[in-house]
This record gives structure tokens, sequence and C-alpha cells, in this order.
């Protein structure tokens, strides 16, 4: 059996060259994960729905750490929204080999309460364009042989909330999506995974956390007792979108402090 013991991790972590598109990056979760591939050398395409304030801020960050990186804009509510953003990429740079998709929508509803333009809403934007997405980078990432595809599912794939129906069955379609594609593309080079965060302390939590009772409730379900910090998520995405994963493809990491572990 050969063995290589020349073994360099700082290489295989390294991003330089690379172009990565992450959804949804303006805040939270997406931001972090930003952030973190900018720092490893990427160039990263920072997205949100519209122009604003927290977008402009997660640009700025980034570029401290990757000077040539950019935003696009675009609400993956709409269909033709996806093509859009690969348009907007273009007049920069190719199409991205590193494709991270953080972007979604949650409503709180009874299941007997959905109306049907919600369900459509969440479906568009937590799979449908995660699909067309991926369908829209995949041809350069087989020309050349290499290529990372990262979405961000949810601890509901295993523990579905009893209000988020539909984003419980959007995010487990979604990971269901990447087991399916990851067999069909690990032959051009290309991995395809899934990050299923549990509790994380960001914007979208923030009032459902801020009522005491509530949170106690929350976290005496976690084994760790603790929520997650979007940072947490970073180190995990980076594993998955560069070489130091390149024979990890159709997984689903949780990073959920063990609250998807049956009690």
């Amino acid at each position: 059996m050969k063995y290589d013991d020349d073994i360099n991790l700082c290489k295989k972590f390294d991003l330089h060259g690379r172009r990565a598109l992450v959804t949804g990056s303006a805040r939270g979760i997406g931001r972090a994960i930003a952030l973190g591939l900018a720092e490893y050398g990427a160039q990263v395409i920072v997205h949100g729905a519209a122009p604003s304030g927290p977008l402009e801020s997660a640009l700025e960050a980034v570029r401290k750490r990757s000077p040539s990186s950019f935003s696009v804009t675009g609400n993956l509510s709409d269909a033709g929204a996806p093509e859009r953003i690969a348009e907007q990429i273009k007049h920069h740079c190719p199409l991205p080999d590193i494709l991270v998709l953080n972007a979604s929508i949650q409503y709180r509803t009874k299941w007997f309460e959905i109306p049907h333009e919600e369900a459509l809403k969440q479906m568009q934007v937590n799979f449908n364009a995660s699909l067309a997405l991926m369908q829209i980078c995949f041809p350069l990432m087989k020309e050349q042989k290499w290529g990372r595809i990262l979405t961000i599912g949810s601890v509901q794939e295993f523990r579905p909330h009893p209000d988020m129906a539909i984003y419980a069955a959007s995010k487990a379609a979604q990971e269901n999506l990447v087991r399916n594609v990851a067999r069909q593309v690990a032959v051009y080079g290309i991995t395809v995974n899934n990050i299923a965060p549990g509790v994380f302390a960001t914007d979208r939590n923030e009032e459902a956390l801020s009522n005491p009772e509530y949170a106690k409730r929350v976290t005496d379900c976690i084994p760790t007792h603790t929520y997650a910090e979007p940072s947490d998520a970073a180190g995990a995405a980076l594993l998955l979108c560069s070489d130091a994963g390149r024979y990890i493809t159709g997984a689903n990491l949780a990073v959920d402090g063990g609250l998807r572990l049956p009690g």
C-alpha cells in the first residue's frame, strides 16, 4: 500500500483561483460562509434579493479578505432570477466553480392553514432556484473537471417543525436532490453535499429566541445546550468546498449540536 506522508493541509484548503457564489449571503449563515471562503482566497460573489445596507456591509467585509469579490442581486422567488444572476456574474468573470445554495425563506403556519401561494413561494426559493443554479453552473464545472456544490439545509430534515411543514419538506427535497446529483456528477470531479444547520443565533431566529421560555425549551432539546453562531457553519463549508473535501460527496453534514439525535 502506498502512503502519502507529504500532507499539506493548508494547501488543500486553499481556494485561490476559485470563484464562489453564496446565495443569501447578506447576513447570517450565508455571510459567515462567504467570509470564510474569502479568507481562504476565493473570489466571492455575494448575493442578496435586492440592493441593501446588509448586502453592502457583507461585501465590504468580504472584500477585506478577497478584494476582487463583488455582489449580485436577484429575488429567487422569481423563476427568472437564476438566469439574471448568472448574466450579472458574466459581466465580471466566468461562472462560479463553487456554488453555495444558502438562500431560503420560511413561514410559520399551521399545515392545514398554509395558502397555496405561500407553499409555492417556499418551494421556488428553497428548491426550484437551487436546481436552476446547479443546472446553470454545471457545464463549466464539468468542462474544467472540478466543482463544488453545497446546499444549506436544516435540522428540520430530521425534526420537522409542526408550523413549518413546507419549509421542512423543501429542505428534505433539496437534500434528496443532493444525493441524486452527487452520484451522477462525481466522475467529473464535482462534489455535491448538504449542510444541515440546527438552531443558529441569526436574524431569522432573533424574535423567537428573545422569548426566554421558548428559548429554554429549545436549548433543553439540544445536547450541547447552546445555540450555534453563524461562523460555526463556515468551517464545514470550507471543508466541503475545497480540495480537503474532494472525497466527500452526497453527504449530509449536520451542524446542530446534536439536535437531530434521538432523545
